[in-house]
């Protein structure tokens, strides 16, 4: 499973390192990262085993830039 994140559009709500503390922080820019991803492009991607609570983080976030991929 694939976690991606559209940087550009994060507002740094916090909403997902609320939910989801073990994969999701927030960054020095005020915007949050997958804990461990790489940057591609203005993406930052993660590959994870389980998607756990990070469903949870995409449901909750406000402007739907986090997505969940195979």
């Amino acid at each position: 499973m694939k976690i991606i994140q559209e940087h550009q559009k994060c507002i740094g709500c916090g909403s997902c390192a609320a939910l989801c503390p073990k994969y999701w922080e927030i960054g020095d820019d005020g915007k949050a990262r997958p804990i461990g991803s790489k940057a591609n492009g203005a993406n930052f991607e993660l590959e994870v085993d389980k998607i756990g609570c990070n469903q949870e983080a995409a449901d909750a976030c406000p402007v739907q830039c986090i997505k969940i991929g195979k």
